[in-house]
């Protein structure tokens, strides 16, 4: 049986927020830097699950040939105590893209970045993906895989969490068979207060939402858990989540055997082989696409069999 491969912690430079994560790296030269976008009141290691053997995305990550950076979102980790009360989706999208440009700066990034984000995660990979179309700051994106996140709460706003710990907490798990047996103990460790803007805004999300995915245009798949419980994943709900995606293609899956936290459960590994297929998709459609037309005037650049073979 193979190492298991070594997982660092790292902080980042986000202009002068340091923004803790943890990062796992192939032998060789990464195909692509999957960043790992935990959710609302959690941290890093959701997507580090050790309660079983296979259940982590950043050990299957590295296995597949990716550098995989999972960080703590703005207000969490090392930035808790600059930030205290978080950011805005907004904000913590010039906070990511600041932290990806500084990793960029002392390590390879092979295709580009592709965001495996959670719930609340989700909305800031949707926001930084709008921000690297209208603002191309050296940040490629290859593609975003979504889960627990929606545009139509499934739930009264009043049951949203909050920085007092108020709100529906058990919607998150759904049943406990869902779940290996030292999930719970082991995710005593991960759980973090959610900070005050990031609690506030969530429930202005519905209406925030179109306004963001009108401007994304990497591909997106989005996955619902077979008990999801805060968002609405029916087929109007599902139309609704679509519509504003007008120009990029959309996936929405579900995820059977699993509850809000897929990759805290038994069904980690199967959701997370399916971002990765996803991944891999994203990463065909790049290579296999036909030349762009060029402008009047313009010279056309002829790409043959071989990253080295490009003639202009």
């Amino acid at each position: 049986m193979a190492d298991a491969p070594e997982i660092q912690k790292v902080t980042l430079d986000a202009a002068g927020v340091p923004m803790s994560a943890l990062l796992a790296e192939p032998a060789g030269p990464p195909r692509s830097v999957v960043v790992a976008i935990h959710g609302g009141g959690m941290s890093a290691g959701y997507f580090d699950s050790r309660a079983r053997p296979g259940l982590s995305l950043l050990e299957l990550g590295v296995k597949l040939g990716y550098s995989v950076l999972a960080v703590d979102r703005p207000g969490y980790g090392a930035s808790a105590s600059y930030l205290p009360e978080g950011q805005t989706v907004d904000q913590q999208a010039a906070t990511l893209h600041a932290a990806l440009a500084d990793f960029a700066c002392t390590h390879d990034t092979g295709a580009g970045f592709f965001p495996v984000a959670h719930s609340n995660g989700g909305k800031l990979a949707l926001a930084a993906a709008a921000k690297a179309a209208v603002e191309p700051v050296g940040m490629p994106l290859v593609g975003l895989d979504i889960s627990g996140l929606g545009s139509t709460l499934a739930v009264d706003a009043r049951q949203l969490p909050g920085p007092d710990g108020h709100g529906d907490w058990r919607r998150h798990w759904g049943p406990l068979r869902f779940y290996p047996p030292d999930a719970f103990r082991l995710g005593r460790a991960l759980v973090s207060p959610v900070p005050g803007l990031e609690a506030s805004e969530g429930p202005l999300w519905p209406h925030l939402y179109p306004g963001i995915a009108a401007l994304v245009t990497v591909p997106v798949r989005f996955t619902f858990a077979e008990q999801e419980q805060w968002w609405r994943f029916d087929e109007e709900a599902v139309a609704m989540l679509k519509a504003p995606l007008s120009g990029t293609k959309v996936t929405v899956d579900h995820q059977p055997g699993a509850g809000h936290n897929i990759s805290l459960g038994w069904a980690a590994r199967t959701y997370h082989l399916r971002a990765m297929g996803f991944l891999e998709e994203c990463l065909l459609a790049r290579d296999t696409a036909p030349p762009r037309a060029t402008p009047a005037g313009g010279h056309l650049r002829t790409v043959t069999a071989g990253p080295d073979l490009v003639r202009s």
